[in-house]
């Protein structure tokens, strides 16, 4: 099933962000590879898609997992997690209508 990811940051995680990065998308890349990522993205501060240094306010990822509770932990040890980017976290089942 797939699983919305959601991501809010806090005030002032942007270098955080900045760091934790490459570990982050090494995670995605490798769902990505196995077939199982819908999307993945963060949301900018700013409408921009560059923000700069207004950085970003959190982030979506849609991916396909066995369970919630898989989903869960899953997202429990993400580099963005473990690195105190993220102030608030939550997984909810998701189910694509469109397209």
């Amino acid at each position: 099933m797939l699983y919305a990811l959601l991501g809010e940051d806090a005030p002032g995680s942007l270098e955080k962000r900045l760091a934790a990065r490459p570990a982050h998308l090494e995670r995605l890349n490798k769902l990505l590879a196995e077939g199982r990522l819908v999307l993945a993205g963060p949301f900018p501060a700013i409408d921009s898609p560059d923000p700069g240094p207004a950085g970003f306010t959190g982030s979506l990822i849609v991916a396909e997992f066995a369970s919630l509770a898989e989903a869960e932990a899953w997202f429990a040890v993400d580099p963005f997690v473990v690195a105190g980017v993220y102030v608030r976290t939550s997984v909810k089942p998701f189910r694509k209508a469109m397209p």
